[in-house]
């Protein structure tokens, strides 16, 4: 038997991927099943599904599924304080596109996809300790509903519990365990635009659109039923800060000054203001990801990122696509097998780590930054010339498998010959792409 801490996303995808080899699987949830109360509900940040989530859930034939709560974005919306909008597309083929999906709306379709294969899910089950000997692991759980403490056996688990995972804590407290977190000073709120008569949508539908105002944002993604999960990304503290906007009058102010059409589609801003709480953004970065050939760190128990490349639940998904594969190479072999997990995935957690906090300064001011543009449409003429030679890191990271590393060190090489690029001319039309050498990204 095979025991899953966590029935999240990582958690109950690679349950998936364990019974359909033949597994026992047990899943222990901390929380109360979700599909009777949405514990998500005013703060989750919707997802951004892309190819390296896509594949892993085609795997498990889960994708066209999937696809029925899901919605296409085919580019960045930025809006300005004048509203006026510009479409940044993000690629230039038709597969080139982000999915915007409900967090909630997933977890619950993987967690019943799960149950249909035989998994077993225990909610309000929060594990308080772990103990490690050579032969197994005991595991210790508090019941929330029955209020007591309770033990089992455990040969092989999997910790796929969060950025704040209880097996991590438990079971590292060891020497040679190196373990960061650190928050931004900057925290998130979940706010939303309705939709219109008949479900319609009142901005434009396949577009993630943003509110770039340099030291914070507003976000907008779109659900099925016609609404957008909106998400405000505010400093904690300071003159404009979750802490200096709090009365009615100030929240109308804020939002008429910096997002006027965003706040003219929202007509209950400030009730969903008081009410959904400020979320924090935290990155943690730890190594190694498992003790022996008894315990595994996946997802964001192991490598949880800030979510501005979109990539938080695609990174974990393509954790399980990893390990399912490697237990096919070494059946039952646990040790070998998450050594060779951890020593593939970690390069490739710590480049995503480092690419989402960089977009999140993109994301923030340079999307409306004229030399920004400038480069973007450099690298867009690039693309769209030299095809396969001259992939943009965004599109390395969103729309193939490559390793994260790989497009990290490929953008890093890009960058530089871009920004020489962008120094020499004032405008797209003046680049002459018979003239051009690219760089070489060996």
């Amino acid at each position: 038997m095979i025991t899953v801490i966590g029935a999240g996303l990582a958690g109950s995808l690679i349950a998936i991927y364990l019974a359909k080899k033949g597994y026992e699987v047990v899943i222990y949830e901390r929380r109360p099943d979700m599909r009777i109360n949405n514990w998500e509900r005013g703060k989750s940040i919707n997802l951004a599904i892309s190819k390296r989530g896509i594949h892993a859930l085609e795997q498990v034939h889960l994708w066209q599924d999937i696809l029925k709560i899901a919605i296409p974005m085919r580019g960045r919306m930025i809006h300005d304080k004048q509203k006026n909008t510009a479409f940044q597309p993000y690629g230039i083929y038709e597969h080139e596109v982000i999915y915007s999906v409900s967090r909630s709306a997933l977890n619950i379709a993987l967690m019943n996809a799960a149950e249909q294969h035989g998994v077993k899910i225990f909610f309000n089950h929060r594990c308080v300790n772990v103990e490690k000997s050579e032969s197994n692991v005991k595991l210790y759980f508090w019941n929330e509903v029955e209020r007591q403490e309770i033990s089992l056996d455990a040969n092989v688990v999997i910790g796929a519990d969060g950025a704040f995972s209880a097996i991590r804590q438990n079971t590292f407290k060891v020497e040679r365990f190196n373990y960061s977190q650190t928050f931004l000073d900057w925290g998130y709120k979940e706010l939303t635009i309705p939709p219109g008569p008949n479900s319609t949508f009142l901005i434009e539908k396949n577009a993630l659109h943003i509110w770039p105002r340099h030291d914070y944002m507003l976000i907008a993604l779109p659900n099925v039923d016609g609404s957008f999960t909106c998400t405000l990304f505010l400093p904690f503290e300071g003159q404009v800060s979750f802490e200096s906007i709090s009365t009615d009058a100030e929240i109308e102010a804020f939002f008429e000054t910096n997002f006027p059409d965003a706040k003219a589609l929202m007509p209950h801003l400030v009730a969903e203001y008081r009410q959904n709480p400020v979320s924090t953004l935290v990155y943690i970065q730890c190594a190694p990801w498992y003790y022996k050939d008894k315990i595994v760190l996946i997802g964001d128990a192991c490598h949880a990122i800030v979510p501005f490349y979109g990539q938080g639940a695609n990174a974990s998904f393509e954790d399980c696509f990893i390990l399912q594969s490697i237990i096919d190479k070494y059946p039952n072999q646990w040790g070998k097998i998450f050594q060779e997990y951890y020593h593939l995935r970690k390069p490739n957690a710590d480049a995503i780590c480092q690419l989402a906090l960089q977009n999140f300064v993109e994301m923030q001011s340079k999307v409306a930054d004229k030399k920004f543009l400038l480069r973007k449409q450099i690298e867009q003429k690039l693309y769209e010339h030299f095809g396969d030679k001259f992939t943009p890191q965004y599109n390395l990271v969103t729309h193939t498998t490559i390793p994260y590393a790989e497009a990290l060190r490929i953008g890093n090489l890009q960058d530089s010959f871009l920004h020489e690029l962008a120094n020499r001319i004032n405008n797209v039309s003046e680049l002459n792409l018979d003239e051009i050498e690219l760089p070489n990204l060996n």
